[in-house]
């Protein structure tokens, strides 16, 4: 069931502008597939999901590329564009970004692999990071500037 569903969003993503989770819950619906938005939300991350934008100044999901190098030059893109600020309190980290960029952000942290890193959550234009301290707190989030400073 996971395998066909997951085809299904695929093939949804790929021939629709879908912008939102509900939205591709509600045409995974229309196809037959009885989801949540937990199950479709997981579906995203497994699949490595991310929005992108589109010519109209939208955003669409669309499945990353699967070369290593395409994916790290994307995803630091994705991230440097998105980003808008960045603070921690203790051993949490919030990231605020645009609209609709939130899930691509968690994505792009994910995928950086970085061991400092507890996890992520990710909301519409805010992402939730737990560090393992304080101190990797601030380290990390001196590293992400850099990430976005770089050119």
């Amino acid at each position: 069931m996971k395998i066909a569903r997951q085809a299904k969003i695929l093939d949804l993503i790929e021939k629709n502008s879908i912008e939102t989770q509900d939205e591709l819950a509600q045409k995974l619906k229309e196809a037959g597939f009885d989801v949540t938005q937990a199950t479709v939300s997981r579906d995203i991350r497994e699949m490595k999901l991310t929005k992108i934008a589109t010519e109209n100044g939208r955003q669409k999901y669309s499945v990353l590329s699967n070369t290593d190098n395409e994916l790290s030059e994307r995803l630091i893109r994705v991230f440097k564009e998105a980003v808008i600020k960045m603070d921690y309190s203790q051993n949490m980290i919030v990231i605020k970004t645009l609209n609709g960029m939130g899930m691509a952000v968690a994505v792009a942290l994910d995928s950086m692999q970085n061991s400092e890193i507890l996890g992520t959550i990710a909301g519409d234009d805010t992402v939730f990071c737990v560090a393992r301290g304080t101190q990797q707190a601030v380290t990390i989030i001196e590293k992400l500037y850099k990430v976005i400073r770089t050119e």
